[in-house]
């Protein structure tokens, strides 16, 4: 059953123009390390950056609780994103019996993520 869906849309040029003014305070203050090492290994990197920002953005619309940027994160698992999750969170979720799906995409100028908040039928 589907608890909640979230949807979000970001500009390059807006992701850009932070990384640009406060680039290191950007990065540490949104970014989970896993995501950094992952993103920073691209030749331009702000396409992906900005894919996990709206991820970010899209799971904390299916969240009931406000979260920190750092406590949920994308990582990659064979060819698909997903979520992870730090311990108090996945304890959440896992409480709660719900799963996060993820889906990202990105173009020239922008940069999307849309999250389906699904609970287990067994509950």
């Amino acid at each position: 059953m589907i608890v909640a869906i979230g949807l979000d849309i970001v500009e390059l040029s807006r992701i850009q123009g932070v990384w640009n003014r406060h680039r290191d305070r950007f990065l540490e203050r949104h970014f989970h390390p896993e995501e950094l090492a992952y993103c920073l290994r691209k030749k331009d990197p702000i396409p992906s950056l900005a894919a996990r920002f709206a991820a970010k953005e899209a799971f904390q619309k299916t969240w009931p609780e406000a979260h920190g940027w750092r406590d949920v994160w994308v990582v990659r698992r064979g060819d698909k994103p997903s979520f992870a999750f730090a311990p108090t969170l996945a304890d959440a979720l896992t409480q709660r019996g719900w799963r996060a799906h993820l889906s990202l995409s990105h173009s020239k100028e922008h940069a999307a993520a849309v999250v389906v908040l699904e609970a287990s039928a067994a509950r």
